[in-house]
């Protein structure tokens, strides 16, 4: 089974190109110049009506969302334990984080980086002040989760979840508080940062920040 990967470097893409290198899964990847805008041309509309990446190819059809199609690649990749059997305790717990990051998490940091969205330009700042402080909210409800039941969001396994946590992680790093500060948010970002796939998806996308 081929996939083909639309991408843009360091965007909700990388998890899904981290979690293809994890499967060593045959992939290609077809760069998206968000800054240029390709992602609104009417081409890559077809494929993705919402106008962002990822959008993956799977034997030519395409699909979408990131934590969808993490779910979908652990479904189809069994052995390697990136997500528990269906009908479990477990799945359900599975289920409930990918919604929780999907949901509660992702979308703040649109704000944080486009807070002219959902309020206009001259409330920007007050739309970031709001931002942080619910990120960081989040950030707590999470540390105290892996306090008390980690060293991973469903205990001793790593699932696809926490490849989705290490992502929105990263993108805190520029923030006043980045994820990183609470403790046991960076002991997983770094088990997960020691993965030998972490490096090779560093270097096909050429990031450096956040090694």
């Amino acid at each position: 089974m081929l996939h083909t990967l639309y991408y843009a470097p360091g965007s909700a893409s990388m998890v899904v190109h981290w979690l293809l290198l994890e499967l060593d899964a045959p992939h290609q990847l077809r760069l998206v110049d968000t800054s240029a805008g390709e992602q609104k041309r009417p081409e890559y509309l077809a494929l993705n009506p919402n106008g962002v990446v990822p959008t993956l190819l799977v034997d030519g059809e395409p699909a979408f969302e990131a934590a969808a199609l993490l779910m979908d690649l652990a479904d189809r990749h069994p052995g390697a334990g990136f997500a528990p059997a269906h009908g479990t305790r477990e799945r359900r717990q599975l289920y409930q984080w990918m919604f929780n990051l999907a949901n509660m998490v992702q979308p703040l940091f649109r704000q944080w980086w486009y807070p002219a969205e959902p309020a206009g330009a001259d409330r920007a700042d007050d739309v970031r002040k709001h931002v942080q402080v619910r990120i960081e909210a989040q950030w707590d409800r999470i540390e105290a989760h892996l306090a008390a039941r980690g060293p991973y969001l469903l205990g001793a396994s790593t699932t696809v979840a926490d490849f989705y946590l290490t992502m929105l992680m990263r993108w805190s790093r520029n923030m006043p508080r980045p994820a990183t500060q609470w403790p046991h948010l960076a002991a997983l970002a770094q088990r997960m940062k020691a993965r030998p796939a972490f490096a090779t998806l560093y270097e096909r996308e050429g990031l450096t920040e956040w090694a």
